[in-house]
């Protein structure tokens, strides 16, 4: 689901055996404070379905350190795996799967990969497997300097058994997370030439479609997806699709279906934050916390959990825990939407200090946008939403230019609009207002950005209309901007 960032959800793939986790039936009294509720929330659940569960390790950084590894590309020589022997061996699907890198922990299955290559070095699927798992530890880490290395991984793949769809599933992987989804797109078509069935790669197709505001196509290539390989991955995406046009209802019931059907605790933390975030973005925040309260019951460290957690008792009122989440999430995995969502606690909690720590945050941003243009991301969308709001204006518009030349999707319609806004250009920045609000897709950052677009254009009416609806629909949509919001309304009033 779309959060902080345009992303789709990625595919999110788990072994080992859980149960399905029903909703709690716990409700906090009166006397309990929101945190020891949210906690109380996630008891609950966790005993309907602790019996037999395995729990992830979670081996994950702090944010310095993190940064700090990432900036010196710390990484594992590929020359131990050079090509040692003579005797080509055969790739089994089964051997070395994906699925062993998101089963308990992911460093430790890289390693086994590692060695399993060692021996035997002309396996094209593991050097495949190997490659995702790159990308998936990139992924969870917030590290882009992991992405060389699948590349690598990836083109070894394809150099031993050209075409094969697992090297180029994992290309089409590494080219969404670098955000390169033309490429993405490409890489998926040529797999499903190769395999019509490969899940991977129907789900990054779809992925594709959507980040390139191409919504028709996106909603075609679901059905087809669902058609041939139905399952948790195609589901949501299937949710997702649906959410940017407006249908709500039937996103809801899409991802409980994909919840019940759902095994593994890494696929019921997956599913369950997906029901979070819909949630959360309709002003549902109680039952943004009990979903949330579902995956953390599968998966305590399940960091989207963790996040969209904290947002919902932002919303809620609950500053204190949704600041000391919201730390331990970007200690662990600093990416921009955790920062500068914390930034903005700091700044609306303004206590002594806060405004510096908020700083230090909006620094980190900057911070991680240069490391993954390093490594090959496009981060122009990271850089056009934090720097409009908290950095430097001139640069938050030429990289809104930069992104729209490459995608047109809500996402990019709506940064461009806000970034013209905040460079005092509100004529230029109303087209674009508009289209981020023209699918249906009820977000209250869209409609809050319009709306003071819209007013500041010169259009009263629609411009208080507008955040109105905003605020009615998700009243702790941001810390700061439903703050604006109000503000501005009060003057449109007076």
């Amino acid at each position: 689901m779309s959060g902080s960032t345009t992303d789709s959800a990625p595919e999110n793939e788990h072994d080992g055996p859980s149960e399905t986790v029903a909703p709690s039936a716990h409700e906090p009294s009166a006397q309990e404070p929101p945190a020891q509720a949210d906690e109380e929330k996630v008891a609950a659940v966790r005993r309907v379905s602790e019996a037999g569960r395995r729990w992830r390790a979670a081996q994950l950084a702090g944010c310095a350190a993190l940064l700090a590894v990432a900036l010196t590309g710390g990484s594992i020589a590929f020359g131990a795996l050079r090509d040692g022997g003579t005797a080509t061996v055969a790739s089994s699907s089964s051997a070395l799967s994906p699925g062993l890198m998101a089963s308990g922990d992911l460093d430790a299955g890289i390693r086994a990969i590692q060695t399993h290559l060692r021996a035997q070095p002309k396996d094209f699927g593991s050097w495949a497997t190997l490659g995702l798992a790159y990308v998936e530890q990139a992924r969870t880490k917030g590290d882009p300097s992991r992405y060389p290395q699948a590349e690598q991984a990836l083109k070894r793949s394809l150099e031993l058994e050209p075409d094969n769809d697992q090297g180029l599933t994992g290309l089409a992987a590494l080219a969404a997370a670098r955000h390169d989804f033309k490429g993405a797109l490409t890489y998926a078509d040529r797999t499903l030439k190769q395999n019509p069935y490969n899940e991977r790669a129907l789900s990054s197709r779809i992925d594709s479609l959507v980040e390139l505001g191409r919504y028709a196509e996106a909603s075609k290539a679901a059905d087809l997806a669902d058609e041939r390989r139905p399952g948790i991955p195609v589901f949501t995406r299937y949710a997702y699709v649906h959410e940017l046009r407006g249908d709500v209802r039937t996103a809801r019931t899409v991802l409980e279906r994909a919840l019940s059907t759902a095994t593994t605790p890494g696929d019921i933390a997956y599913v369950a934050s997906a029901l979070g975030q819909l949630a959360w973005n309709q002003g549902d925040y109680d039952t943004a916390l009990t979903d949330y309260a579902r995956a953390l019951a599968a998966d305590d460290a399940y960091l989207p959990a963790l996040e969209g957690r904290a947002r919902a008792q932002a919303a809620s009122g609950d500053r204190a825990a949704a600041i000391k989440g919201m730390e331990a999430v970007v200690a662990r995995y600093p990416l921009p939407g955790p920062l500068v969502a914390l930034g903005e606690l700091y700044e609306d909690r303004g206590g002594d200090g806060d405004k510096a720590k908020a700083g230090d945050q909006y620094a980190l941003v900057d911070a991680w946008t240069a490391l993954a243009r390093a490594n090959g991301v496009n981060a122009d969308l990271d850089t056009a939403m934090a720097a409009a709001d908290h950095g430097d204006k001139a640069a938050a518009l030429r990289a809104a230019r930069a992104e729209l030349a490459r995608r047109h999707t809500v996402h990019t319609a709506d940064a461009l609009a806000w970034a013209l806004h905040v460079n005092g250009r509100d004529k230029e920045a109303l087209p674009y207002a508009r289209q981020a609000t023209a699918t249906g897709y009820r977000n209250a950052s869209f409609l809050y950005h319009r709306g003071i677009v819209e007013l500041a254009a010169g259009d009263e009416k629609e411009g208080r209309s507008l955040l109105h609806s905003a605020l009615k629909l998700n009243p702790g949509f941001s810390p700061l901007g439903a703050r604006e919001a109000r503000k501005a309304l009060k003057e449109a009033s007076e």
